[in-house]
């Protein structure tokens, strides 16, 4: 299984190195570009392209969308997922937060936490 936030260059590299039968998630396009790739990869491969988008299935499964949130919570809460916090900035650093992403030096989330 490939799940690919980025796109750009890299997509089709990833999708030459799928095993038969894997699925491709699309994520999203953080290169900056939608990448263009041979569909005969696809057909050698026998693999599946599957776009995942949040936002819009939650419009057409709510009920569903509550329990994958309720899941990945779980999940986190038993250590199960440990998302990848690259920074953690008070919040008058919010514009340095906003530029390291922008610039795109985040290697991972950049947490915001208010003076208490």
């Amino acid at each position: 299984m490939v799940v690919d936030p980025v796109g750009g260059d890299l997509a089709e590299l990833a999708l030459r190195g799928m095993a038969w039968g894997g699925r491709y998630l699309v994520i999203g396009f953080a290169a900056g570009f939608i990448p263009r790739v041979a569909l005969n990869l696809v057909l050698l491969k026998g693999c599946s392209v599957i776009g995942v988008a949040a936002g819009t299935a939650a419009k057409h499964d709510m009920a569903g969308a509550i329990q994958e949130i309720e899941t990945l919570a779980r999940w986190i809460a038993e250590g199960r997922l440990k998302p990848l916090v690259s920074a953690t900035l008070r919040l008058e650093q919010a514009a340095e937060a906003l530029r390291s992403l922008a610039e795109r030096t985040a290697t991972g989330k950049i947490v915001l936490m208010p003076q208490r």
